[in-house]
């Protein structure tokens, strides 16, 4: 027994003071860690610095029902009861009995308000016990942060959001998702916690070890007038066509800045909301709006003029053994300009075929320096990859030029095809688009991004001042011809594909389309460029895109113009008109001449007529017939007039 006494004391010894902060250090790891605190994110923005998306905090309120003595608990528990009753109604009594039950349970956790703001929380920690702190009073605080979207559904999917699953894996759409971590972020706090059982921790003091760092602000090129009309302009179509989606997007034709980007898919209920980003991540066939860049190669190649006249026969014309139609029963022999004007696929085909069939790198190098077989670079994540054929290619045949003349066999974004018909509006200047002008903490810029080019000038003047002429008839006279109106001016190409046709015989009995219309307003010096794409509109109502999308264009161009018009500046208001000078002069010359007769004033407009007679001194009347300027006068000139008197004249 003595020599197990001394092993004991010795291992008690051991552990104590050999051992001892190995094990203390053990025991501190498991019972106590430092748990992040998030950062806020960093608001999003936009243009004229309205509200898109922000971080607000929320807070969990409880207390460790043991922590404080006793005499302090009794002390403050009625006052403590008192104060909840009069922030969440239940009675007095409740609240006293639930947190004596917590303590005599020794709940050092208990919950008293969950997802509160900051100003309850403020509130609640000067509750009576809760003031005295986490020592004294027990009170523990855990804060946690949501994303809010104040424009709600509005280009929720472009301003984005960023989401971690269950395994940690991180999902990052939009401006959200793809500036977060470089900007949005920030840096997390640090807070040391107890474990206090039942895999339960609380804050071991009521403040942060390392306090977080809020992330910068981001201030996005969205314009909210012209999103919110987009986005119910896009809206209202989809909903009347029954399509399965659809995306619009409008572009500031110098800057290259992002306006407006709405992308509504439909539910299973038939309602739509921000599904997918579609105008940059969907690759699709663009079908005619392509037309415009197998027209400008062949211009810029000289290959053909605007009036070299192509045959589109009679509506069908074989191509290496498959037939191309256009729609009725053709066009006959027609200029190059016409062919485009009426999107007449032989005629595009035939002209692309016959000048390109054998040199077909020719026409894809023209392509490719237009970087239409690359993506743009855009900062959100997801940009669909153009796919433009080449010779050796699985998808390459002896039909692939004729196909891609009128925009089948190749793919690109609704946001590519927009950047190149804005190089069109912007003489020639292919522009990046950018969704983003700076990244600020409050006032301080931290990164300003501006205008990037990536093609200076993408042909000639000639061919650029051809095909905008071509664009412009296309709404005058071509198949946009529905769209045009007297009184605003549009440019562009509207666009049918079919679409999941691989099945001929299955596409055949549910036939399906994309009905696109991509140009820019006003025709004439344009400020705004746009693309309309809508995917699949019941076939019962309608699918061309000068019916489908073409309205949504129009809608958008005009409605921005209502809501923010033009403004043009005066340089200057000091000019002279001789001809108003000598009017002027002559009508004071008569004010000060005749005082009491009778002036001539025929010749005069009836409303200077008018003022100068009732303005002079002896105070007549004047009685008019007629409208325009005075043809005769009741006095004739001279004649001395009498108080009162009253004057005919007579105008026409």
């Amino acid at each position: 027994m003595f020599v197990f006494v001394l092993a004991v004391v010795f291992k008690l010894v051991s552990i104590q003071f050999i051992q001892g902060d190995e094990y203390r250090a053990l025991a501190e790891k498991r019972t106590i860690e430092d748990f992040d605190i998030p950062a806020n994110r960093g608001n999003v923005y936009s243009a004229d610095g309205s509200l898109l998306a922000t971080s607000i905090p929320k807070y969990d309120i409880r207390i460790d029902a043991v922590q404080a003595k006793d005499a302090t608990f009794e002390k403050y528990i009625g006052a403590l009861a008192d104060s909840l009753h009069v922030y969440k109604g239940k009675p007095v009594s409740y609240y006293k009995n639930i947190i004596r039950r917590a303590r005599k349970n020794k709940n050092r956790y208990f919950l008293l308000a969950r997802n509160i703001s900051y100003s309850d929380y403020i509130r609640m920690r000067n509750f009576p016990l809760l003031n005295l702190g986490a020592i004294k009073g027990g009170l523990i605080v855990e804060q946690t942060t949501r994303r809010e979207h104040p424009m709600g559904g509005i280009a929720e999917r472009t301003i984005g959001y960023e989401r971690q699953d269950e395994n940690g894996n991180f999902t990052r759409p939009g401006i959200d998702g793809a500036f977060g971590v470089k900007y949005l972020q920030g840096t997390n706090g640090k807070r040391r916690k107890q474990k206090i059982g039942n895999g339960q921790w609380k804050p071991i003091t009521d403040y942060d070890q390392v306090e977080p760092q809020d992330g910068y602000d981001v201030y996005t090129t969205i314009d909210v007038n012209i999103q919110d009309i987009a986005h119910h302009s896009l809206l209202k179509q989809l909903e009347i066509y029954e399509a399965d989606h659809g995306c619009v997007v409008v572009m500031d034709v110098k800057t290259g800045e992002i306006k407006a980007i709405s992308n509504l898919g439909r539910n299973k209920k038939g309602g739509y909301y921000e599904r997918l980003n579609y105008a940059v991540g969907e690759s699709h066939e663009p079908g005619s709006t392509f037309k415009v860049m197998a027209m400008m190669a062949a211009l810029e190649d000289k290959v053909i003029d605007t009036s070299t006249v192509v045959d589109t026969k009679k509506g069908r014309k074989s191509f290496y053994g498959r037939v191309i139609t256009d729609s009725g029963n053709g066009y006959g022999e027609i200029s190059a300009a016409r062919a485009l004007e009426v999107s007449s696929n032989i005629g595009m085909a035939t002209i692309i075929d016959e000048h390109y069939s054998k040199q077909p790198e020719k026409f894809l190098d023209r392509l490719s320096s237009w970087r239409l077989d690359k993506t743009l670079g855009v900062a959100i994540i997801g940009e669909g990859k153009p796919d433009i054929p080449k010779p050796g290619a699985s998808n390459w045949s002896r039909n692939a030029l004729p196909s891609m003349a009128y925009g089948y066999n190749l793919r690109m974004t609704p946001l590519q095809t927009l950047a190149f018909y804005n190089a069109i509006a912007n003489e020639g200047e292919l522009i990046k688009p950018r969704f983003l002008k700076a990244v600020k903490s409050f006032d301080k810029d931290i990164e300003v991004f501006k205008k990037e080019v990536l093609v200076e000038k993408i042909c000639s003047d000639q061919t650029l001042s051809e095909i905008q002429d071509i664009l412009k008839n296309v709404v005058i006279r071509g198949t946009g011809r529905r769209m045009y109106s007297e009184t605003f001016s549009m440019a562009g190409k509207t666009g049918t594909a079919r679409t999941d046709y691989a099945n001929y015989e299955k596409w055949r009995k549910d036939k399906k389309y994309v009905s696109s219309f991509a140009g820019y307003f006003p025709a004439d010096n344009p400020k705004y460029s746009c693309i309309v794409v809508i995917h699949q509109p019941s076939t019962k109502v309608g699918f061309y895109g000068a019916d489908v999308s073409g309205p949504v264009f129009k809608r958008i161009a005009q409605k921005i113009y209502t809501d923010t018009p033009i403004i043009d500046e005066v340089e200057t208001l000091d000019f002279k008109d001789n001809l108003v000078n000598e009017e002027f002069e002559s009508y004071f010359e008569n004010a000060r001449k005749y005082k009491a007769l009778m002036p001539s004033v025929v010749g005069m407009p009836v409303m200077d007529a008018i003022a100068l007679l009732e303005n002079l001194e002896i105070g007549v009347k004047v009685e008019l017939k007629g409208n325009g300027v005075v043809k005769n006068q009741s006095v004739e000139k001279h004649q001395k007039l009498q108080t009162n008197q009253t004057i005919v004249l007579v105008a026409s």
